[in-house]
């Protein structure tokens, strides 16, 4: 069994996170639910950089250093974002798909030196997503709308 096998599931929390933003419109980008929080936008652009800071650069090493935030001129449109989202994504399940159990105890090091399991790091994106595809839809509800029902 390969990790991406494991953490199968990602993939219904993914499906649930383009579905959320799916149902935002353009006007709906820079929308905040209360002034001091990020915009819709913001939150996404954070589900991304997440992803690919603790996969990409923490755990694989494919980056050289933590992505700079992304931002609304490289991304402007819903379906830019959900591009960008879909990228990072598609490389995080093609390395899973490389590594097997016996990889979830790997220790990784970065930064000023802290130290996390391979499986933590993964464990720790999904509930990162999770949270996140949670609080965009409850803005949702927010704005009238019907949020997710998963």
């Amino acid at each position: 069994m390969n990790l991406k096998q494991l953490f199968g599931h990602w993939e219904i929390v993914r499906q649930g996170l383009v579905e959320v933003v799916e149902k935002f419109t353009e006007e709906d980008l820079d929308k905040r639910p209360f002034p001091e929080s990020w915009s819709v936008r913001e939150i996404i652009y954070h589900i991304a950089n997440t992803e690919a800071g603790w996969i990409h650069y923490a755990a694989q090493g494919e980056l050289t250093a933590w992505p700079d935030p992304y931002t609304a001129a490289a991304y402007p449109h819903i379906a830019d974002i959900l591009a960008l989202l879909k990228t990072i994504h598609t490389q995080t399940e093609v390395w899973l798909a490389t590594l097997g159990l016996q990889d979830l105890s790997r220790v990784v090091s970065f930064g000023d030196g802290q130290i996390f399991t391979l499986q933590w790091i993964i464990w720790h994106v999904i509930e990162h997503e999770i949270h996140h595809r949670g609080e965009l839809s409850l803005f949702l509800g927010q704005l009238g709308r019907e949020g997710l029902d998963v």
